[in-house]
């Protein structure tokens, strides 16, 4: 008999039913499994046999066998089944990028990347989904992303111990260099290394933060400890500071002032002092639909 031949009105449980008994071959365990009485499971086994007019499970005292019509039902009914979790994973999903959240966590020195156009482009394209973006210190992002309190981060080069179990996409690297106000006497110059700098008071970053740690250690290979005068999490402030004269900062390149700040800015002979930036998440996770599409939108926008 050609099953498909005929209109049915089976239900989607029977069918599941169905299958676990397949399965199971034992009406108790398939009931258990289905989370369902066995008597109330194998009434709507006989329903479906009523309803398609042959049998489907060949019943012995040992044992539950599927007849031959029983065997084919049971193959389309997996395929059945399949298509509809794929088309609920498919609701799911589409619900989610209309109403969902992302969380979404950025350096407090992003480089060139232009964050509130990185934000904008998303928002314009999922209107309906909830960003929530937080700024802090790249080696607190890469702790929030590994306890899974961010789905997504911009954030700097951050050590090995950081990196651990996560994925970092390179966005954008560039060199770092020295900013001094305009009227400092090494305004003048073209290019300095960090021994110069010896004598001068500093403006830096927070502890912990990356770019600091690499201005520590450089200083530290050329035998000196930076003259730490102010502490921001602001490079605005930084370059404010800097201009009035009351200190030098290193800061990356695209972040160190233009032209009218008061600033002037000299390049660094040390090849270490770079700064690179990486849009990062925890490997191991499965993001949402909403933060899967912002991966997406990110790295189409930032090229990577």
């Amino acid at each position: 008999m050609v099953l498909d031949q005929y209109r049915y009105s089976m239900e989607i449980r029977q069918l599941r039913y169905l299958v676990a008994l397949a399965e199971e071959q034992h009406f108790t365990r398939a009931a258990a499994r289905a989370n369902v009485a066995q008597p109330a499971l194998s009434r709507q086994i006989r329903s479906l046999e009523l309803e398609l007019g042959v049998p489907l499970v060949d019943r012995t005292s040992r044992r539950v066998a599927l007849t031959e019509a029983g065997t084919r039902l049971v193959e389309r009914a997996r395929r059945i089944l399949g298509e509809v979790e794929a088309a609920r994973a498919d609701a799911q999903n589409l619900r989610q990028l209309l109403r969902g959240r992302v969380s979404f966590g950025v350096s407090t020195t992003p480089g060139p990347v232009d964050v509130a156009e990185l934000v904008a482009v998303f928002h314009r394209l999922h209107p309906g989904i909830e960003l929530d973006v937080r700024d802090a210190l790249s080696v607190d992002l890469a702790r929030r992303l590994r306890a899974d309190t961010l789905d997504l981060a911009l954030l700097t080069a951050v050590g090995e111990a950081e990196r651990r179990q996560l994925e970092l996409l390179l966005v954008d690297e560039e060199r770092l260099v020295l900013c001094v106000g305009a009227e400092h006497p090494l305004a003048a110059r073209k290019r300095i290394s960090i021994r110069d700098l010896r004598d001068e008071r500093f403006a830096v970053f927070n502890p912990g933060a990356t770019i600091r740690t690499l201005v520590e250690r450089a200083a530290a290979g050329a035998g000196f400890e930076p003259q730490v005068a102010f502490e921001f999490s602001d490079t605005a402030r930084m370059r404010a500071i800097v201009a009035q004269g009351l200190a030098v900062a290193i800061l990356p390149s695209s972040q160190a002032g233009t032209d009218g700040s008061g600033t002037v800015t000299v390049r660094l002979a040390e090849r270490t002092l770079v700064h690179q930036v990486f849009l990062g998440r925890r490997r191991d996770r499965e993001l949402s639909p909403a933060a899967r599409a912002f991966l997406e939108s990110s790295r189409e926008h930032l090229g990577v």
